[in-house]
């Protein structure tokens, strides 16, 4: 799948114009190969990778996407590879380059110019929110892990352990099943810390009639998953069911108005109403969900504001939630594949409130 996206870049390319991707998923993108450092220099005709001595070797081994080239002065090699395609303009990754590497590079290859005008930046984003069927089957891979997690965690939770406790248990777990790390910090949080969206684990001691908030996911591949479930310790009120309720309801619609050609702010639109008309306006205050990948937050977005189109192929979650101050929180999230007619839910976990 890298060598076509390769072949892709290269018939955007005009004559005397390249490409170099400088960012860890866009190399990642191009090659199939992760590393700290490197570059991917498109042209017309060939595309190289530049690598340094630590991954030489292996790169030669599984590349088979581009030229891979042992790297010791990167932009100088660059300017050097420049001269000898006859290559006179050089886009760079604008959202990722920062002012200091433009005018180093600026300044290795002149007299080539240099162009930050984000051509390829769109380009590239939206080449990777299409998922091939080897980066689903990727993706729904994480997601196993995830689910299979969550079966576990729900016999482990108990009042007297902690946040951070439930977190590492969790964690380890998924490493043992064979998640190659984290899709991200894990967020486990209950009782009153559920309000916060992006709240850190804390030694706070789990108890009962607390909302248990636990968002995470696992990597393969190189590829992520995302899901968040809210569970009930003990008890539960008749106000928490309320708002449990309510955020499923604004999930299960959403999700069910997925489909392709519908515009990303317009299912926002359709959970933040449910919630908003509940009583809880203000009380859901991020974006319904965005596209997931190489990177955990991918383009496109479901929020109030994006106006990208869907198409099949693009993997999003639907996670709405609603955060009562000082109080406690429940959000949902589930991923979902956009098909030729609507969408396939590829999180298999429960969604029902689930009382401990």
């Amino acid at each position: 799948m890298q060598t076509e996206s390769v072949v892709r870049l290269q018939k955007e390319l005009e004559k005397g114009s390249a490409l170099l991707v400088a960012s860890v998923p866009g190399r990642f993108y191009l090659t199939g190969f992760e590393t700290s450092d490197g570059y991917v220099l498109i042209t017309p005709e060939n595309a190289y990778f530049l690598i340094d001595f630590r991954y030489y070797e292996k790169a030669k081994e599984l590349v088979k996407s581009c030229d891979v080239l042992l790297s010791n002065a990167a932009l100088r090699q660059v300017s050097e590879l420049c001269e000898e395609n006859g290559i006179s303009n050089l886009f760079v990754e604008s959202e990722y380059a920062s002012l200091s590497f433009f005018n180093s590079l600026k300044e290795s290859v002149s007299p080539v110019s240099v162009s930050d005008d984000g051509r390829f930046d769109s380009l590239l984003r939206e080449m990777r929110s299409v998922k091939t069927q080897r980066e689903l089957e990727l993706i729904r891979e994480a997601q196993k892990l995830t689910d299979d997690t969550f079966s576990y965690i729900l016999e482990r939770i108990e009042t007297g352990r902690t946040e951070r406790e439930v977190m590492l248990d969790m964690e380890f777990y998924m490493r043992r099943l064979g998640s190659e790390g984290v899709s991200f910090d894990f967020i486990v949080v209950s009782g009153k810390n559920s309000s916060l969206p992006h709240g850190v684990p804390t030694d706070k001691i789990i108890e009962r009639g607390d909302f248990l908030t636990m968002d995470f996911g696992a990597v393969v591949g190189g590829y992520r998953s995302d899901m968040t479930r809210t569970v009930a310790v003990g008890s539960v009120s008749d106000e928490q069911k309320r708002v449990y309720e309510t955020v499923l309801k604004a999930q299960n619609a959403a999700i069910e108005a997925v489909r392709p050609g519908e515009i990303c702010k317009d299912i926002d639109k359709i959970a933040r109403d449910i919630i908003n008309k509940a009583g809880y306006e203000g009380c859901f205050g991020h974006g319904l969900g965005h596209s997931v990948g190489i990177e955990i937050h991918e383009w496109p977005n479901f929020n109030t504001r994006c106006e990208a189109v869907l198409k099949p192929g693009t993997v999003m979650t639907v996670e709405p939630g609603i955060y009562l101050e000082n109080r406690f929180g429940v959000r949902i999230e589930d991923m979902v594949f956009v098909t030729e007619s609507g969408c396939e839910n590829i999180t298999k976990s429960e969604k029902r409130l689930i009382c401990l």
